[in-house]
């Protein structure tokens, strides 16, 4: 199918040099904003409250450390299924293309998944069926990242890269709207967010080109764990990317995971959820501000390294802001820097990604490898996190490791040698 978004997709494994339009940025980005309305609002709200109200616990902690173990076993399944689908989507021969049936299937099991979370009235079933929507959420996002190295140019992935981190924040400002704005409660809340996830991507699943694969070798279980381990001493550009990928994203994630219970236990504000909105919509703003315009000038300057450097130090200062200054006004000053950076390291890190990959004939699978950088620190950082507040009785401690976590992130990317 073609129209104004596409001609064709370029052929498998070809490097690709034609332009992507803007129909099929927009597309992509939409596709995106559901993605990450239907992932981030549970983690920021609905998982929360709905734990606190399942447990029934009288100290706040054990609310905590619950959401943690939770978060965690879902990141478990990130690990194996972001690597998983990347290799097989890599294979896949179906006549709709090799991305486009694990874009269906990853987005169906989503929300479905997000839908039976809503019914869940056990520990146990929000457990389940969490990590199943984690689950869903990584097939879906491993083979939709990989349309950027299947169709992306070299010189336009900075900025379409920039359209998978601004539908962020923009997604989790819409999505914490809609639950509390219109006071939707838990089933209404996760059922509209499911709807709204298949609504948005469809699109993208519909209209955007994806090239055939004639044939593929078939995956066998020795050839997937071997492929999964990529050597660092033969590809240290991949290594260093990927370390400093999951630095970063730990640093982010210990910063932001427990925001609503920093609001809530820690800085003791009597509307957290409204304040949470606030801080979002501050941190949005910079995130899209940082993540188009310094995404397209990196693409402008033929540079990564310095930009993804600073963005990570960026984050490292407004978390240590957080650690030794709690405060409401403060909190809102480190959101912008938290935005800020994390807008500019997501599109330029991503397209530093797409440029060390080994081999063109296993992009999906070096990329979900790559991604599992990004979820896995997502779903760990909350019991991490969780487990270091209930050992120091507060969150100075949290803050304090994400500075870290965030600052050798940015030491990490300094050895890259094949891209400035």
């Amino acid at each position: 199918m073609t129209d104004s978004t596409t001609t064709t997709a370029p052929a498998p494994f070809a490097e690709p040099t034609r332009a992507v339009t803007g129909g099929w940025i927009a597309l992509f980005a939409t596709a995106w904003l559901g993605i990450w309305m239907a992932q981030l609002t549970p983690v920021q709200l609905l998982l929360p409250v709905q734990i606190e109200a399942q447990l029934g616990a009288t100290y706040w902690v054990d609310n905590v450390v619950a959401f943690g173990i939770i978060s965690g076993i879902a990141g478990l399944c990130a690990l194996i299924a972001y690597p998983l689908t990347g290799a097989l989507s890599d294979r896949t021969t179906s006549r709709f293309g090799r991305r486009r049936p694990w874009i269906a299937a990853g987005a169906l099991l989503f929300a479905a998944s997000l839908f039976v979370l809503g019914l869940q009235e056990s520990i146990v079933g929000v457990g389940v069926f969490w990590a199943l929507a984690l689950t869903g959420f990584c097939v879906l996002t491993a083979a939709l990242t990989a349309s950027i190295s299947d169709q992306v140019p070299v010189n336009q992935r900075g900025y379409v890269s920039g359209w998978i981190s601004a539908p962020q924040a923009i997604g989790t400002i819409l999505g914490l709207a809609l639950v509390v704005g219109l006071e939707l409660g838990q089933f209404l809340g996760y059922a509209a967010i499911a709807v709204l996830l298949l609504v948005l991507v469809l699109p993208f699943l519909l209209r955007v080109p994806d090239a055939v694969l004639p044939t593929a070798s078939k995956l066998t279980f020795a050839a997937f764990i071997e492929g999964f381990w990529i050597s660092p001493r033969r590809y240290p550009d991949f290594g260093w990317t990927l370390l400093s990928r999951i630095l970063v994203n730990f640093g982010n994630a210990f910063g932001t995971a427990l925001l609503f219970q920093f609001l809530q236990y820690g800085l003791k504000v009597d509307d957290a959820e409204t304040t949470l909105i606030l801080l979002t919509l501050v941190y949005m703003v910079f995130v899209i501000l940082a993540s188009l315009v310094l995404g397209k000038l990196s693409d402008r300057l033929g540079r990564r390294k310095v930009f993804v450097f600073v963005a990570a130090a960026l984050q490292g200062a407004a978390a240590l802001l957080l650690a030794f200054v709690p405060d409401l006004t403060v909190a809102f000053i480190a959101a912008g820097m938290l935005g800020l950076g994390y807008g500019c390291f997501l599109s330029v890190d991503q397209a530093l990604a797409t440029q060390v990959l080994p081999d063109p004939h296993t992009r999906g699978k070096d990329l979900g490898i790559m991604n599992i950088a990004t979820a896995v620190p997502q779903a760990m950082a909350p019991l991490l996190g969780a487990l270091i507040v209930a050992l120091l009785a507060g969150f100075q401690g949290l803050f304090i490791l994400s500075a870290a976590a965030a600052i050798l992130g940015a030491v990490a990317v300094l050895p890259i040698r094949s891209v400035k």
